[in-house]
């Protein structure tokens, strides 16, 4: 590696994680120690990663579930292997069947937003094809803090108070009174400190370890949510439960700097990730914290984000050719539009053809780059009563406009924000790295490789370093910490800048990389409650 471990210009709280045996990275504590416990078993990489995810499903609801989506890189004995377990609408469920209940849109909250949650199949597909460990061994950590509970973390408690308000404020109907049953029993969201626990939550874990999750999609927990659904005029059947299996999909990457930037394909968004960087491959700057530097990086990623919104959707539905979109030909071209003034975003015409993350790493090689989501905060509000299932959201992301590229269609998955990154060298393994949060991800993982890669900052720099977000139009948003000469740069180019009055929509990262001597550097950040178990 050409990273300088010792270089450290932005935080003095925290310092890589260095170690040799196996690394646990989460946002959580308690799901990095499940992790590292797993691996202390003689588990690898991936049982440790089924841990911690399934740990998080518990100790920290308030961005993911275990009726999630889940999307995760691999790399065993030198080849990375990428798996799709986002599920797609439910194949009784049409726009024309939204409007009629009278939505303009498709809702945020409610049955209409929850498609076939992966999540559970993706962690016994990963266990089948790559798990030393017996499921039930693996997720006891996650059962054991759904039985008998856990305490709030700080960044936690404040993100649980803040979905409580609004879900207040937003759902009324009855489909969401177990919810509130659920995740503010006292009539409150829970405070720091404050223990909260699922029993039944537990009881569902429980369930899907003992039959490799076939008990989620089949039997008494199908039935369930078939029957909630069916109660509550939603079209969430058994059938579609049933039917539903994650996909094996061959990862996509781009060279920068003399690396391999790896994402996985559409449906995700990181092809954006992908296309801004292939945007700034050939441009050298002379610090980050340039006006340049900021400029160059907004304006490609906004003409990323443009060919995202235009191109990406299930890719059976695609318009336009991966390959095409990454090709240097194509980056040359959208290249010349970045120009010294901030522009809008304008979709490109190519040749046709609330989030977790976490990483793992065992003495063996073997590394895991995984992320799951519920897509905003709690989800859709839908809890099926008896099981702790929250439902996802991700169907928020359709669109009802037949002429949109995710125009809802029965089947069809959607526009997915969680994105895994790989990174390699030469085909060797570097390590695994991801931020969490919406759009703020592609953003994130355009920044944080450019502070590795082209600034040369250790791990933990790369992730504490002052970031920026594209908002819409001509507006982004910057952290407190970027300097005030940046940010009148930016608004003489003709950036609507805002300074943010928190980081909690910033992003929330990890990452481990491995040397060539098989050490491995953890790095987390201090825009989470964030942990790094290593041994």
């Amino acid at each position: 590696m050409n990273f300088n471990i010792h270089e450290y210009p932005y935080s003095s709280k925290r310092s890589v994680v260095v170690a040799k045996r196996g690394m646990v990275a989460t946002g959580q504590p308690l799901a990095a120690q499940a992790g590292l416990a797993v691996l202390r078993r003689g588990g690898n990489a991936v049982d440790a990663a089924i841990a911690a995810a399934a740990c998080l499903t518990v100790v920290e609801p308030t961005a993911n579930g275990i009726g999630s989506d889940l999307f995760a890189i691999v790399h065993s004995a030198g080849k990375l292997y990428g798996l799709n377990a986002s599920g797609p609408a439910p194949a009784g469920l049409t726009a024309e069947k939204v409007r009629q209940a009278g939505h303009l849109e498709m809702p945020r909250f409610g049955v209409f937003p929850v498609t076939v949650p992966g999540t559970p199949l993706g962690l016994a597909t990963l266990s089948q094809r790559f798990g030393k460990l017996p499921l039930s061994d693996v997720m006891a950590d996650a059962i054991f803090y759904a039985e008998h509970g856990f305490p709030l973390s700080p960044v936690l408690a404040q993100m649980w108070s803040h979905a409580f308000s609004t879900y207040k404020t937003h759902l009324q109907g009855a489909e969401f009174a177990e919810w509130f049953r659920t995740f503010a029993p006292l009539g409150r969201a829970p405070q720091a400190g404050e223990v909260w626990k699922s029993p039944n939550h537990a009881r569902t874990l429980q369930a899907i370890a003992e039959t490799n999750a076939r008990a989620f999609y089949e039997g008494d927990l199908a039935e369930r949510i078939e029957d909630f659904f069916h109660k509550h005029h939603g079209y969430l059947t058994g059938d579609d439960l049933a039917t539903y299996q994650p996909e094996w999909v061959e990862p996509i990457h781009v060279s920068y700097r003399g690396y391999e930037v790896w994402e996985l394909p559409p449906n995700g968004q990181g092809l954006i990730a992908l296309l801004a960087l292939n945007l700034l491959r050939t441009d050298e700057f002379p610090t980050k914290e340039s006006i340049t530097t900021y400029h160059h990086q907004i304006e490609a990623m906004k003409l990323a984000f443009a060919d995202g919104f235009a191109y990406i959707t299930d890719p059976r539905h695609m318009s336009a050719d991966i390959s095409e979109l990454l090709s240097l030909t194509y980056a040359h071209l959208r290249r010349k539009e970045i120009a010294e003034y901030a522009r809008e975003p304008v979709a490109g015409s190519p040749v046709k053809g609330g989030t977790v993350y976490l990483a793992t790493a065992d003495e063996e090689g073997m590394m895991v780059s995984l992320i799951q989501s519920n897509y905003m905060g709690f989800g859709s509000g839908i809890v099926i009563p008896g099981t702790g299932i929250s439902m996802q959201n991700r169907g928020h992301l359709f669109s009802l406009d037949s002429q949109h590229v995710n125009f809802l269609q029965p089947g069809k998955r959607t526009f997915h924000t969680i994105i895994p990154g790989f990174l390699t060298q030469n085909g060797r393994a570097i390590g695994p790295f991801g931020i969490m949060g919406g759009y703020m991800q592609p953003q994130g993982h355009l920044q944080v490789i450019m502070n590795l890669l082209q600034f040369q900052m250790n791990p933990q720099a790369a992730l504490d370093a002052p970031r920026w977000q594209w908002i819409k139009s001509k507006t982004i948003e910057v952290e407190r910490s970027v300097p005030e000469t940046v940010i009148q740069g930016l608004q003489a180019r003709g950036h609507d800048v805002r300074i943010a009055t928190s980081s909690t929509s910033f992003g929330r990262g990890e990452m481990i990389l491995r040397d060539e001597h098989g050490v491995l550097f953890g790095a987390t950040e201090p825009r989470t409650d964030g942990s790094i178990a290593s041994f």
